[in-house]
């Protein structure tokens, strides 16, 4: 049974809806634009996503 992933976006975000939204799943990280949550995804290889994060800080 696949379990769905769950979303979060983060809290500096507000109540606007111009952000992205984040799942971390078993083999991959997805990303989606939450304006359109049931459009596409992309996704990445953990070891990617936190080279992305680590540059952000």
């Amino acid at each position: 049974m696949n379990t769905p992933p769950i979303w979060r976006k983060s809290s500096r975000s507000g109540t606007t809806s111009n952000c992205v939204e984040v799942a971390v799943t078993a083999p991959t990280v997805a990303v989606r634009d939450s304006k359109n949550a049931p459009g596409s995804t992309l996704t990445f290889p953990p070891t990617s996503w936190t080279a992305f994060l680590t540059v952000l800080h």
